[in-house]
């Protein structure tokens, strides 16, 4: 076994923990909105003109209670969608949201625009366009380490954004482990925030 191959075993058995404590999680809706609230305290997001959301799916951190406030803030709000880019890869399209209603159900139940609308341009925005992107993940650590799916959406997104815009995940504090398995390509967070506490990370820098 090769070292790549290693770390992507570890990876691998850290997921599996990193998902039962996810899904273990209590009261999600409650834990939810305070860790949403530490995030739109901080001074990135209130001067902050375009911010990318996710939207929750499965056991992650909800988001989607608090879509409905910040589209009335001044804020461009922009959510992903999953496609491919010209060579079949795992890539996030980037969507102008206005409307909460414009979402449908798509890929692996998650909610999105409908596939006929994606690229227009009235709608879509580009990666150097972001001033935040709140990130989702399985597990993360205190110093902004991440680990994800293992798909490479985000990943391919954070390679593309301006070097200021600011990367923010939003986790339980039950996601975070100090053992996470944190590669040589793995992109740090700037800020992790949980339902107790905001974090430092490492960043890009």
């Amino acid at each position: 076994m090769n070292k790549l191959e290693d770390l992507a075993q570890q990876k691998n058995v850290l997921r599996r923990r990193a998902y039962d404590a996810r899904n273990a999680q209590a009261e999600k809706d409650r834990v939810s909105e305070m860790a949403i609230e530490r995030m739109l305290a901080l001074p990135e997001y209130q001067q902050a003109s375009t911010v990318m959301w996710y939207l929750d799916c499965r056991s992650e951190l909800r988001t989607r209670h608090a879509l409905s406030f910040a589209s009335t803030d001044e804020k461009t709000i922009v959510v992903p969608y999953c496609t491919v880019d010209e060579d079949g890869a795992n890539k996030l399209g980037l969507w102008r949201l206005e409307r909460f209603e414009e979402l449908i159900v798509g890929k692996w139940k998650i909610l999105e625009p409908p596939k006929e609308e994606w690229g227009r341009a009235d709608k879509e925005i580009q990666p150097d366009q972001l001033d935040i992107v709140l990130v989702p993940g399985v597990g993360f650590n205190r110093e902004g380490g991440r680990m994800g799916n293992g798909q490479g959406y985000y990943d391919r997104l954070l390679a593309q954004v301006r070097p200021d815009c600011q990367l923010i995940a939003l986790c339980y504090e039950s996601q975070l482990f100090d053992d996470l398995v944190v590669g040589p390509h793995d992109v740090y967070m700037d800020k992790v925030v949980t339902e107790d506490a905001v974090y430092d990370g490492r960043g890009r820098g």
